[in-house]
């Protein structure tokens, strides 16, 4: 049996029933496709099911607020994916006249839809023979066809999208594409694949080879930054001084508590993080230490340290991004999930 074969094969006696099987909605499609860009799907799922509840159209989706949608989205990361979304739905709607497109070079040219994302909602909805190529996809192929090129290199990507593209030719494109990516999340994993049991194992190179292991080959590109951020915890009552996150950097646009970013932790030049503390909060202000913790993100380490701070000046004509809010509209606002998380643990009871 041909490679295509054994995997379509494969797919009908394993995959696992996901709700964006069930439908050729190319709305339906792309709401699951953008939710599991990096994300797994036991984590994406109920993401998913509450975004299609909320927003069971694209007019609906088009209709909310962006704070809605980041709402929604919060602890889920990469945040600009849920703009982008809420962008796309308004476009849909502006230019399609809500009917959401299903051919790839239409679907290319909204706001926050790549090639993969274009290839897997076109195939999935109307079939067109478009191969997808997503890291699940890449480490199939590497392996059984033992190819060597980096998958992130511009020679490596031509290489595998030529391969990807000559293989759904004559299949069934919606049904080929999930079988294969389902392949690589199940059968075929990153580590401790099942090669043991796996229909392929006769043929695939790395096994044959040795080279399970170090196939897909990855360039290391990415220089991770470290970052130390002092929050304060200011309250009144049932009230609480919460600050929205300014555009360009990290989770834009939510909401989180007022912070002192350094360059180090602050035990570490106490007479610096003193001074910053006293330029921001007056000459009287008292901190009393709470907890910390280690916030990995994909290009940042962030070392969070949380306050208590008591005897503060805050001059608000100057902070217009920081105000009072009661805990029940903080819990409606969107927030990183190092602050909800802070929030649930300490001042949630």
């Amino acid at each position: 049996m041909s490679f295509q074969t054994e995997i379509v094969n494969w797919y009908f006696k394993n995959k696992r029933a996901l709700p964006w099987r069930d439908t050729t909605d190319a709305y339906v499609i792309w709401l699951s496709e953008v939710i599991l860009q990096q994300t797994r799907v036991e984590q994406g799922l109920p993401y998913f099911n509450n975004f299609l509840q909320n927003y069971p159209t694209v007019q609906d989706f088009a209709a909310a607020t962006e704070t809605q949608v980041l709402k929604l989205w919060q602890g889920l990361g990469y945040y600009s994916r849920g703009r982008n979304m809420l962008f796309t739905a308004k476009q849909v709607c502006e230019l399609y006249n809500g009917q959401f497109p299903t051919s790839y070079n239409e679907l290319i040219k909204l706001k926050g839809v790549g090639e993969y994302t274009a290839a897997a909602i076109a195939s999935f909805s109307s079939n067109e023979a478009r191969a997808v190529l997503d890291g699940n996809v890449f480490r199939v192929l590497a392996r059984y066809f033992g190819i060597a090129e980096p998958i992130n290199s511009t020679a490596g990507k031509k290489q595998f999208l030529e391969l990807a593209q000559s293989l759904i030719e004559g299949q069934e494109a919606s049904v080929y594409n999930q079988a294969i990516m389902e392949f690589g999340a199940m059968q075929c994993k990153p580590k401790s694949p099942a090669c043991n049991n796996c229909p392929l194992e006769r043929t695939c190179f790395a096994r044959k080879h040795q080279q399970v292991a170090s196939l897909p080959v990855k360039l290391n590109k990415l220089k991770k930054r470290t970052r130390y951020f002092n929050y304060f915890l200011c309250t009144d009552r049932e009230n609480i001084l919460v600050k929205k996150r300014n555009p360009g950097d990290i989770w834009q646009e939510l909401y989180d508590f007022p912070l002192i970013e350094t360059d180090k932790n602050y035990l570490e030049d106490q007479e610096q993080f003193s001074h910053m503390l006293k330029k921001a909060f007056g000459n009287d202000c008292k901190i009393t230490a709470l907890s910390q913790q280690k916030h990995l993100l994909t290009h940042q380490t962030i070392y969070v340290q949380f306050f208590g701070l008591d005897n503060y000046i805050i001059n608000f004509n100057q902070n217009a991004e920081i105000k009072w809010v009661s805990l029940q509209e903080f819990d409606e606002l969107p927030q990183p999930k190092v602050i909800s998380s802070f929030v649930a643990k300490h001042l949630i009871t």
